[in-house]
């Protein structure tokens, strides 16, 4: 194997000068460092990266950590990462936590030493505090945390907007029984979500009640298992609103599966708007992330922290907030047929129980 002397010696110029060229040095000519390059490209040789870390005190390594790997919303966030990684000459070392804590925590251990800086995402409200514990110096973004934490960056997604902008858009189309399959107990996004959602029912005049409000974890087997129990209860809800799409996947296989046709006898929407949703028949209405943006704004706030360590001087932690659309598609309506008979039926019962009229269905918009 090329040394650094070999590349030096075939290349005429001394070994500091070919350190310099791999180290991007401005003080080398552009002549000298392309037949340096050339040489080092003949004889095979690259710089052992552990040398020049403990030289240069970096790495040019991110470390990520995600609770999961597979699946199209993650999978969009690393490549949002990687492109803007790869933009700036540095590599990613990659991990899951499989939404567990103490997962997370070993990860981090594992990656400490070995990067330059880590952007996270850790749904459970409880992790961010321990991981800016345990990361100690080393510079960290949070993706979607449920709070801003002292001494990180982060960013977060606008996650209340979004499920209250489709609660609404539901209301507007006359539903007001909506079902809600919500995420994992613990999880921030799951939580922001339902909050969205139960602020645009109470502000739209919609049913507030626990048997339309069904537990899921975020995976298809959790969204088929709840739409089984949604359809079981006696006054069923004529739309379902899952708090991701992968819920929402879930969700429409059991009504396909019941016989019961989406939108005409029940609107589904989710929450994500991954790739799959557009071709789903019908197509879903959903919330859109951009999750693409998100990877590549976490590099670049990550970067700025890093570049300000270096140089030793004061970081000024930044939390942006990811905006959020909503995204509607035939999977909500508009109500039809036998959804709109059962719209009415639910809300001729309700008017006999409250011995009132039955409702307009009008929305009153928000001013915030």
């Amino acid at each position: 194997m090329a040394t650094i002397t070999d590349v030096a010696r075939e290349a005429g110029v001394s070994v500091a000068t070919v350190s310099r060229v791999f180290n991007d040095s401005e003080l080398v000519r552009p002549e000298t460092r392309r037949r340096v390059r050339d040489v080092a490209d003949r004889l095979n040789y690259w710089p052992n990266a552990v040398a020049r870390s403990l030289t240069t005190n970096r790495t040019n390594t991110l470390g990520v950590l995600l609770p999961e790997l597979h699946g199209e919303f993650f999978s969009a966030v690393i490549r949002g990462i990687d492109r803007a990684a790869r933009q700036e000459g540095l590599h990613l070392l990659v991990s899951s936590s499989h939404a567990d804590t103490g997962e997370l925590l070993s990860a981090l251990r594992t990656m400490r030493g070995r990067i330059d800086g880590l952007i996270v995402m850790a749904p459970d409200v409880d992790a961010p505090a321990a991981l800016r514990t345990s990361a100690g110096t080393t510079p960290m973004v949070l993706l979607d945390p449920e709070r801003e934490v002292e001494g990180c960056d982060s960013l977060s997604i606008a996650n209340y907007e979004g499920a209250f902008a489709l609660t609404r858009h539901l209301l507007e189309a006359g539903h007001r029984r909506i079902a809600m399959i919500t995420g994992p107990e613990g999880n921030a996004d799951a939580r922001e979500r339902f909050e969205g959602y139960r602020a645009a029912l109470a502000q739209g005049g919609g049913v507030v009640a626990r048997e339309l409000q069904v537990r899921g974890d975020f995976t298809e087997p959790s969204g088929h298992a709840a739409a089984r129990a949604l359809l079981g209860l006696e006054r069923k809800p004529t739309a379902i609103f899952a708090a991701n799409d992968y819920m929402a996947v879930g969700v429409m296989r059991a009504l396909n599966e019941a016989g019961v046709g989406v939108p005409d006898e029940m609107a589904v929407a989710g929450f994500d708007d991954i790739e799959m949703t557009r071709y789903l028949s019908p197509p879903l209405t959903t919330v859109r992330v951009d999750t693409f943006h998100l990877g590549e704004r976490a590099v670049h706030l990550l970067l700025g922290a890093i570049r300000a360590a270096g140089a030793g001087e004061p970081h000024r932690h930044h939390h942006e907030t990811l905006r959020t659309s909503l995204v509607v598609r035939a999977s909500s309506g508009p109500a039809l047929t036998a959804g709109a008979r059962l719209i009415r039926e639910n809300d001729a019962a309700a008017a006999k129980d409250s011995g009132k009229e039955p409702s307009t269905g009008k929305f009153r918009r928000s001013r915030s």
